[in-house]
């Protein structure tokens, strides 16, 4: 994983919390689509979600959905780092069948740390090609986090249900991705084929093939270069649609170069998504796993 060093680009401004912004409950409209909220990298801290929903008026003290029609997309990575990915994952499985029968939906993106549990329950030791030698998808799942406990509890309707997200969806002209990355462009032109080409390379089942996914999504900080950021961005966005990316994955405090890794617990407080490239991209990685926050925003975002 790379170390931001003492190069890296001056801090844009965080977006604060917004005062103004409205629980679902009060946003939702009688007719035609509700709110839009996106969710971001929750690995495993289901009390910090579950917590974050009820704030903004999505889920109620028995995590039931409230929200009516609105809309809301998790960003990817459910699992690893913290304490309860699966239960997490259940919670996210039980909003999108509340969430749709209330006449709204509760929707979810792949994140890299989605491609390597599925792997390491596959494929598990078996010996996989990583480009840097002979490595193996349990070896790097304990590497990144892995909660054995989670392991324990995953069963085949969870890997089916992982399999099956989407890489990247379009909602009221944001472009929704999990990683900061250009590795989108490698699978279609169009959000459809992209996504077709994720699902089917995971029908394969073959571990290099998955791995080769894992890899390509774990890349980050693609729109972050001042020279080169931006138009990496415009590029995405003319190709698949959309006026803003929105991403997870790389946490703000590490995107800023505040921090050293991921694993770094010394970032400083995170208070909202981090807009950057020229207005172009939102970070939603509030950085759960190093004492920040689990972000939960409505868009547009009230600038």
């Amino acid at each position: 994983m790379p170390v931001i060093g003492a190069g890296a680009a001056p801090r844009e401004p965080t977006l604060v919390d917004l005062p103004g912004q409205a629980t679902a409950q009060a946003a939702a409209r009688q007719d035609g689509d509700g709110p839009l909220y996106v969710v971001g990298d929750v690995h495993g801290y289901l009390d910090e979600l579950r917590a974050a929903l009820a704030a903004v008026g999505i889920i109620d003290a028995e995590d039931h959905w409230i929200a009516g029609n609105a809309r809301l997309w998790f960003l990817g990575d459910f699992t690893d780092r913290g304490p309860d990915g699966v239960g997490v994952i259940e919670l996210v499985m039980q909003l999108s069948a509340e969430a749709a029968a209330a006449g709204g939906y509760c929707k979810a993106l792949m994140g890299n740390h989605e491609l390597l549990l599925i792997g390491a329950k596959r494929f598990g030791d078996t010996p996989v090609n990583s480009g840097a030698g002979t490595a193996s998808f349990q070896a790097a799942w304990l590497l990144n986090g892995g909660q054995r406990t989670d392991m324990e509890r995953l069963r085949d309707h969870h890997v089916q249900w992982m399999a099956r997200l989407d890489a990247m969806a379009l909602a009221d002209g944001h472009l929704l991705v999990h990683s900061d990355a250009t590795c989108y462009l490698e699978y279609g032109d169009t959000i459809e084929a992209v996504n077709d080409a994720v699902t089917v390379a995971l029908q394969e089942s073959d571990a290099d093939v998955t791995w080769d996914l894992f890899r390509k999504f774990t890349k980050r900080f693609a729109f972050r270069d001042e020279t080169t950021g931006v138009d990496t961005v415009r590029e995405l966005l003319g190709a698949f649609g959309g006026e803003r990316i929105v991403h997870g994955h790389s946490p703000i405090p590490y995107l800023l170069g505040e921090v050293g890794s991921e694993d770094d617990d010394s970032g400083p407080d995170v208070t909202g998504p981090h807009i950057y490239a020229d207005g172009l991209a939102i970070a939603m990685d509030g950085g759960v796993t190093m004492a920040g926050k689990l972000l939960v925003t409505q868009l547009p975002l009230a600038e």
